[in-house]
């Protein structure tokens, strides 16, 4: 049977949830223009599976209305009462680089508990590029959930703020190769003799991919 903007709509309003979930995941097969004007009224439906699954989808299909895109996201990251459709906010704001949110996104950041919602913040964060964030990345980095302070070392070196790299330097010889991998990552989007010093040191590391990455940088 094939996927048409009627049949997806059927499942979209049925009154079962696991149709509605159905039509969430067949909108990949419409046109996104199409798709876009489907989608709008799932990212409120009552059951959260559906409306995470919606969310998740707008990191693509808002690219066709961005300004809309922005207000629908928006309203999802700060009123919706779940945590995972608010970290699903997050990511798709950071995916569409919807640097208007930033503010949003702090705010959140900055009154939720939720590690999950705050790794996708800090996250998206990276992807927006926006100067604003160093202060918030810098705060990010002493979070007592590992995840979060491997998200802001990643996010620290897609900002490509020079001040950045006092702050990660402390972090080449942490016990977790994970940790030293995102270091070596990030460090290596900055050019100073500090840097080549650091991922000198890193070119020895005892985990190959640490090793790698930093031997990549001095290659160059």
């Amino acid at each position: 049977m094939s996927v048409t903007p009627e049949s997806v709509q059927e499942l979209l309003s049925s009154e079962d949830f696991g149709h509605r979930l159905s039509g969430v995941n067949q909108l990949r097969q419409l046109d996104p223009s199409i798709a876009f004007d489907l989608i709008q009224p799932v990212v409120i439906d009552r059951n959260v599976r559906v409306r995470y699954a919606a969310v998740s989808q707008l990191s693509s299909l808002g690219q066709q209305n961005p300004t809309a895109a922005l207000e629908i996201l928006k309203r999802a990251l700060t009123e919706d009462p779940e945590p995972d459709v608010q970290a699903a906010a997050a990511d798709s704001i950071g995916a569409l680089k919807l640097t208007q949110a930033y503010e949003d996104l702090e705010q959140l950041y900055n009154r939720t508990s939720e590690w999950l919602v705050q790794f996708s913040v800090i996250a998206a964060l990276g992807e927006l590029g926006d100067p604003r964030s160093f202060t918030l990345l810098e705060t990010a980095l002493q979070s007592e959930t590992e995840l979060v302070r491997t998200a802001a070392i990643g996010s620290l070196g897609e900002l490509g703020d020079d001040r950045a790299v006092q702050l990660l330097l402390p972090y080449i010889s942490d016990p977790d190769w994970q940790t030293r991998y995102q270091v070596a990552k990030a460090l290596s989007r900055f050019d100073s003799p500090e840097v080549r010093s650091a991922l000198e040191q890193m070119s020895h590391d005892e985990m190959e991919a640490v090793a790698q990455e930093a031997q990549t940088y001095l290659a160059k």
